[in-house]
């Protein structure tokens, strides 16, 4: 009977040394694998770097995917800007932040070909890389990080903005209403209600209205304020009321304010303050606390007369019927708020 041949088993991993050496020598010295293989490995290698640049171009446009952006290739001018200026303590502090932590934020861009993006959003962190980088030449300061994206239109874009600033670091009422003037004007939107609908759709209808009475400040005083973005609620309501009702009080103010040419804000609010105090009915005005200059203020849709004095700049004393006092003014702050209770307090 004829012996069986014994079957080898190849250990874990290959083939044994002697098999593999077989094989080789069956192939043949120089001959590469079938060519077969080989495409079939270059067509899945071609097929998956095909889906990850995919997937990265997808993520780049949905912003997914942050950006390093030299700095000379950000178009700051792309929209109207909401926000009008910076203080130079409110700059100085993020110029320290950046300096310290870097950028922890990234700022919104569009693509606008080229090379070239335009800003949505980060004007004020833009501006502090800019200044960082001109002081110190320091490359770090010399890009911005930067997510792409890709409004539909351009009032989208706006709202995108305008909604960034308001979720960081609040608007003035007259930045609101500015940004809504400027959109109009460009084209953005037909009309300033259908601006502030869009612009502040968040916002509440008080909210909105109030924006709206800064509109006409806006329209009426701009360029004669130099400080307009430190017109608090309260005082610009009042004056945008005042604009409204007074036909020539536009007029008078611009002239005032040519002529005072207020230094700081402060003597600016004091000077709008006083104008709003102040009717032309003053020469008939009799004398208060003797000494001191007495002004009456028009109560809306009455014919009664309430005395006004001001004790000192800024800070205006309103005698209403019924033993009642006001004070108000841009003097009338919380340190003032404090000191005034203070005094009371020590008062037997």
């Amino acid at each position: 009977m004829a012996k069986r041949k014994r079957l080898t088993v190849p250990p874990l991993g290959g083939f044994a040394p002697a098999a593999a050496s077989e094989t080789k020598a069956m192939i043949g010295p120089g001959l590469a694998p079938a060519p077969i293989s080989r495409v079939t490995g270059e067509a899945a290698a071609t097929a998956a770097l095909r889906e990850v640049a995919e997937e990265l171009g997808a993520a780049r446009s949905e912003g997914r995917l942050m950006l390093r952006l030299e700095l000379d290739r950000i178009e700051e001018g792309w929209l109207v800007r909401d926000r009008m200026g910076i203080e130079s303590e409110e700059l100085a502090s993020l110029m320290t932040s950046l300096s310290t932590h870097g950028q922890r934020s990234p700022i919104e861009v569009a693509d606008m070909g080229e090379g070239r993006f335009g800003l949505i959003s980060g004007w004020r962190r833009v501006t502090a890389l800019r200044r960082l980088f001109s002081e110190t030449g320091d490359e770090r300061f010399a890009t911005a990080l930067a997510i792409l994206r890709r409004p539909d239109t351009a009032a989208a874009a706006y709202v995108a903005m305008v909604e960034e600033n308001e979720i960081r670091l609040g608007l003035s009422y007259y930045e609101r209403a500015r940004i809504a003037a400027k959109a109009v004007d460009a084209g953005v939107f037909p009309t300033p209600k259908l601006a502030l609908q869009q612009l502040y759709a968040s916002a509440s209808r008080a909210k909105r209205s109030k924006i709206g009475s800064f509109l006409g400040i806006y329209q009426m005083l701009d360029g004669a304020l130099r400080f307009p973005s430190a017109v608090p609620e309260r005082l610009g309501l009042a004056l945008a009321r005042r604009l409204e009702e007074e036909a020539d009080f536009a007029a008078r103010l611009v002239q005032a304010l040519a002529e005072a040419e207020p230094a700081t804000a402060e003597e600016e609010l004091a000077l709008l303050a006083d104008r709003l105090a102040k009717t032309e009915v003053l020469a008939k005005a009799p004398a208060v606390d003797a000494g001191k200059e007495a002004a009456v203020r028009a109560v809306p849709n009455q014919h009664v007369a309430v005395p006004v004095s001001e004790p000192r700049p800024g800070l205006f004393l309103k005698d209403v019927r019924g033993g009642e006092l006001v004070l108000y003014g841009p003097a009338v702050d919380k340190a003032f708020r404090e000191r005034l209770q203070d005094w009371l307090a020590r008062q037997s």
